[in-house]
């Protein structure tokens, strides 16, 4: 018997109140499961959240003792004279990400949450036939990838950004070496030339630490094709921005925003975050000329994940703000009589400013749907969409 096989069934012994929701495949629409304390326990399914009713740990002790089970698997400290908080990703064949954090941080006790990876959404095609994205928009974004445009997908928590961020990443030609640099390892590219790179906590004397940033400098003398950054949180935004505009095109990454603008705000700010002091018309023009496309996704109040919007950043206009074009977006159409929300990604009728780096470089097949996107404004331009 293995270690994976020995800590796999102690996990399924400690996390008994919960282990059907995690390894039964009736339940294989459950997609989060958040135990806060030991008689408090959520599940998330199909996008909405709903109590477990009935389920419990029998105390507190008992909590504690899955939550130093789980850690131990991990070969992570938590608590005691370690940090009250942990966040990490289950070796095979477990396909967990799971976030611990305890008491005196958490008022109601040890709070696990635990999110299942599933590997039958990391396609566009699947986005579609979930109607979380038609086939212009698939089109338009599967051709700014291999175009090596600089993709930003942005939404809020369990908005579907990592999910998408996999589906984009199928557009990537196979030759092509990826490095992949994430907190806790969740993205499943299915490419033949993918590093994956993972951060690691400090220890206990507080020496160790792997940031993303130190991977993310790291990654540069790699020799990469392509750099994908699981999320942007911290002052690494600086070194993503800059690696763009050094030459490192094709980058792709997810960040926490409400809107295409304020994804541009917040990587701004987090660009600011860094110890190398950069004044704030710097940033805001380097992200400015560094980001080509930024694709919002939403989690809409019927549980469902859909693109909302797909705009490409033109600079700065003269007042020094964002400038936005937005090229698709929805528009809801309707609301059936069970919740469901009915709707459609829609062009808006704008070109791209990234019609002639597309075409130069596509055949007649690749575009079907969007041929009114790649549009020219040089009229003396001799390109044909065939």
């Amino acid at each position: 018997m293995t270690r994976a096989d020995v800590y796999g069934q102690t996990l399924r012994f400690f996390f008994a109140p919960v282990a059907d929701l995690l390894y039964d495949p009736a339940h294989d629409d459950v997609t989060e499961v958040m135990i806060n304390g030991p008689d408090d326990i959520y599940l998330e399914r199909e996008g909405k959240i709903e109590r477990a009713a009935g389920r419990r740990f029998a105390d507190a002790e008992a909590l504690m003792a899955a939550v130093r089970n789980l850690a131990e698997y991990v070969d992570r400290r938590v608590g005691n004279d370690a940090p009250p908080y942990m966040d990490a990703r289950l070796p095979e064949p477990e396909k967990f990400r799971v976030h611990v954090i305890l008491p005196p941080c958490s008022r109601v006790g040890a709070c696990v949450t635990l999110r299942k990876f599933r590997r039958n959404n990391t396609s566009l095609e699947w986005l579609r036939s979930k109607g979380s994205i038609t086939e212009a928009a698939a089109e338009y974004l599967t051709l700014a990838v291999r175009r090596k445009l600089n993709v930003i997908v942005s939404g809020g928590t369990g908005s579907g950004k990592t999910s998408l961020l996999n589906a984009l990443s199928a557009a990537i030609p196979d030759e092509e070496r990826i490095v992949v640099i994430e907190d806790s390892s969740e993205l499943q590219l299915q490419k033949p030339h993918t590093v994956y790179l993972e951060t690691r906590p400090p220890r206990p004397d507080g020496t160790g630490a792997v940031s993303i940033r130190d991977l993310f400098v790291n990654s540069l003398r790699m020799r990469p094709d392509r750099i994908l950054v699981g999320e942007v949180r911290r002052g690494e935004a600086l070194d993503l921005v800059q690696s763009m505009l050094s030459g490192h095109d094709g980058e792709l990454s997810t960040i926490h925003a409400s809107n295409p603008r304020l994804a541009l705000v917040r990587l701004e700010t987090l660009s600011l975050m860094n110890e190398v002091g950069l004044p704030v018309y710097v940033a805001r023009t380097q992200v400015a000329q560094a980001i080509h496309v930024i694709v919002q996704v939403d989690r809409f109040p019927d549980g469902s994940r859909k693109i909302r919007e797909i705009a490409e950043v033109g600079g700065l206009d003269a007042r020094e703000r964002y400038r936005v074009r937005t090229l698709f977006r929805f528009e809801q159409t309707a609301r059936d009589t069970d919740g469901h929300i009915r709707g459609e990604l829609r062009m808006t009728g704008r070109h791209s400013r990234f019609s002639r780096r597309v075409l130069e470089s596509s055949t007649g097949d690749e575009i079907l749907y969007t041929k009114a996107i790649w549009r020219l404004h040089d009229e003396t331009a001799s390109i044909s969409l065939g």
